[in-house]
């Protein structure tokens, strides 16, 4: 008799119901419940599903690319980006009766479409890509990369393959491969390609498969840097009046430090931004040798968390921060839970950030006066941070009611939270709905008193520490008066500033209406 759906589970497979259907897809992902799963086993089988993980994300780009190489309008999008709408794809649906053709049919297309508002356009553009025979190479590209990461996801579960559980518990060893190799090579590749192809694209010089190799980014070549004479690269930076794409007001800098945003695209200058992943390639690649592994040089980090030593050598502390962190290095590296719960914490917080940044500084050429595609983008990034962050209070839990160990953390920084969290999550609560209603009931208010007639009645509250922000960065609408908004300010008139090297493109670009850079915040926006 042949093995019955799900193969995981002995029990659900002998299930008379369709509760061995339903209960077996909740439960596919839950390795833990599996029959006969060991920790190495645990280990492994999430090991290999991140490849799985990376195939899907690669095969979803890929589709992407060819989806608008086939159905878009990218060439004719990069000739006006102001005022032709990007095309995400057609529609063809049998249901569509005239009506519903003639509203989809748009942007110049002749058949119903979709308009993106992804930003993918913008970001092509941006990153050197000019033709539809670009996206399809690389969606093929991409696609061959994703079959690389299905292979290897198979090779780790072959018994051959399998790595052990202290490879997987190494985490000096992890540590120094994903600072160096993961984000410091990433981030110097791709630099590499921000200065050998997008800056070139960027003034009108094709580099493409067919001469990138004898098409030197600068006109100095490789001298500047082995003779350590490092500033030629920032000499003759494009100037204000620099055409984007085009050889008009181009200049020959690739490594800058100008600040502000180019004049035409209201976007970082590119070669600000190969400037900053260079900078991180290299901190990050001197970070991967920054914990002890075989050689015998670095840190280890149990000796730094169980350390009592404080920051003044000689003198003592309970730990970091004068904070007792003893036991914490063995409960995190026995726990995947709180590692998950940790992890995704962090990239849930970075994933809010991102969201304000693309807006507020966006790197990406003209996307900044698309203002729908920067709601829809910072929308997106804020709901993606907020599941992350809910799966980190998920995750957390699960650690605090499984897998903590009250002797192992006993005066450590893990226990102080256990013994106050009364006291947290009352305050936590109270603050939580003191906001609440107070926010809610100030809106009503206002909505009734506009309903009466009486708008001058409103209580209207300036959101004045984000204005505070904003203003100290040059932006003059509140008239607070400070630091970047003050011409007589330390902040003008101190060194580089004084010659005005930077601020008059940042200063424009922040104070335009016409952009979402620094967007105007008010009484509305505290929901």
């Amino acid at each position: 008799m042949a093995t019955k759906f799900p193969k995981f589970s002995q029990d659900l497979a002998q299930d008379p119901t369709t509760r061995r259907i339903w209960y077996a897809i909740a439960t596919g992902n839950d390795f833990e419940t599996h029959d006969g799963m060991t920790e190495e086993n645990l280990y492994q089988k999430i090991f290999a599903t991140h490849f799985g993980h990376l195939a899907i994300i690669f095969l979803w780009a890929s589709s992407l690319l060819f989806h608008v190489a086939w159905q878009g309008n990218f060439e004719q999008w990069i000739k006006d980006p102001l005022h032709i709408r990007p095309i995400a794809h057609a529609i063809w649906d049998p249901h569509f009766g005239k009506p519903a053709v003639e509203a989809f049919t748009q942007a110049g297309a002749s058949n119903p479409v979709n308009i993106t508002y992804s930003g993918i356009y913008h970001w092509w553009y941006t990153i050197g890509m000019r033709t539809n025979t670009e996206l399809y190479t690389g969606s093929v590209f991409l696609l061959l990369f994703a079959a690389v990461f299905l292979f290897a996801g198979w090779l780790h579960l072959q018994p051959k393959y399998r790595p052990s559980l202290a490879w997987f518990k190494s985490a000096e060893h992890r540590l120094n491969h994903h600072l160096a190799g993961l984000f410091g090579v990433s981030s110097l590749a791709w630099a590499g390609h921000l200065i050998h192809v997008a800056i070139p694209e960027a003034r009108g010089q094709h580099v493409g498969w067919d001469n990138f190799l004898n098409t030197p980014p600068h006109p100095a070549g490789l001298t500047p840097f082995f003779t350590g004479n490092w500033g030629v690269y920032a000499q003759n930076p494009d100037t204000a009046n620099h055409v984007f794409s085009t050889s008009e007001g181009a200049g020959t800098a690739i490594l800058t430090f100008l600040g502000g945003f180019h004049p035409q695209t209201e976007s970082l200058w590119l070669t600000d931004m190969a400037h900053h992943h260079l900078a991180i390639a290299v901190i990050f690649i001197v970070a991967g040798h920054m914990y002890r592994t075989n050689f015998g040089i670095g840190h280890s980090i149990k000796e730094m968390l169980n350390s009592k030593s404080g920051l003044v050598p000689g003198s003592k502390s309970e730990g970091q921060f004068n904070l007792p962190h003893q036991g914490l290095y063995d409960t995190y590296n026995n726990s995947l839970h709180f590692q998950l719960g940790i992890h995704l914490a962090a990239l849930g917080t970075i994933t809010s950030l991102v969201a304000q940044h693309m807006y507020a500084m966006p790197p990406y050429a003209f996307i900044g006066k698309d203002y729908t595609t920067q709601a829809a983008l910072y929308t997106h990034h804020q709901y993606i941070a907020g599941f992350l962050i809910l799966g980190a209070f998920a995750h957390g839990a699960i650690f605090w009611v499984r897998d903590y160990d009250p002797e192992q953390n006993k005066g450590n920084v893990l226990e102080r939270v256990l013994k106050h969290k009364e006291a947290i999550i009352s305050h936590l609560s109270w603050v939580s709905l003191f906001l609440g209603f107070h926010t809610l009931s100030l809106y009503v208010h206002n909505d009734v008193v506009v309903a009466f007639g009486t708008p001058e009645k409103q209580i209207l509250i300036e959101p004045v520490f984000a204005q505070f922000v904003q203003a100290a960065h040059g932006k003059v609408l509140y008239g607070l008066d400070t630091l970047l908004s003050n011409p007589d300010s330390i902040a003008h008139t101190a060194w580089p500033n004084y010659g005005n090297v930077w601020l008059p493109g940042w200063l424009d670009a922040i104070n335009s209406g016409t952009n979402s850079l620094f967007l105007t915040i008010g009484p509305g926006d505290f929901l």
